[in-house]
């Protein structure tokens, strides 16, 4: 889907950054799978800041998960039931296209893996689609959503997740540039083809890692 308004994912002149010293000594820092914390061509920022989009409505009273595509048991999960599912917390660092980096950001919510077994998703399926709001989408292999830090997130630094930030729940993909992580979800979608997004049928790589430097296709 490529409807709806949006604006830049990149705001970096709102960014403050670290020193060049500190960025650095978390450049020589390394991932326990021997990578560098700090990807190549991107440097450490102190906070996130909002990256635009067209804002849901942030709401959790009437607002509901779809899952749907090669699954079992197609369901709608409100934010109540949500959260009596199994939730965890990661600390992980995030990537912006644009160059930054954040730091061991704090997070809490449930993984994809939880949704996977609730729903049962078919031998047929490939990719997990993710559906915000205003026509946004993204898209990611089977396999980078069944790792253990890929998760639908509802706090951010202990708080629940600001509006800006895309409440009640966005998608948290640290191993992939950030437009990967969703922003005010609304779907999670199992297919058995790859279905590119806003930004991937934009000129944006389609895979994103930040180790490789995949920005653009």
């Amino acid at each position: 889907m490529t409807g709806g308004s949006l604006v830049s994912i990149g705001l970096p002149g709102l960014f403050v950054k670290l020193t060049d010293s500190e960025n650095r000594a978390w450049a020589a820092d390394l991932r326990p799978d021997g990578r560098p914390r700090i990807p190549p061509g991107q440097h450490a920022v102190k906070a996130l800041v909002p990256m635009g989009g067209a804002a849901g409505p942030g709401k959790i009273d009437d607002w509901h998960l779809k899952i749907s595509g090669l699954v079992e048991q197609p369901q709608t999960i409100s934010f109540r039931n949500l959260m009596g599912l199994n939730q965890v917390n990661l600390t992980c660092d995030v990537h912006c296209v644009t160059g930054w980096t954040l730091l061991d950001s704090k997070w809490a919510g449930i993984r994809i893996t939880e949704i996977i077994k609730r729903v049962g998703v078919k031998n047929s399926a490939r990719f997990v689609i993710f559906e915000g709001h205003a026509g946004y989408s993204s898209n990611i292999p089977l396999d980078e959503a069944v790792k253990e830090n890929a998760i639908l997130a509802h706090q951010f630094f202990g708080k629940r997740l600001p509006k800006a930030h895309g409440a009640p729940l966005r998608a948290l993909i640290p191993d992939r540039y950030f437009y990967k992580s969703v922003k005010w979800l609304e779907e999670v979608r199992f297919s058995d083809i790859d279905e590119p997004g806003y930004y991937e049928s934009s000129g944006y790589s389609n895979t994103a890692d930040p180790w490789k430097e995949e920005r653009f296709d």
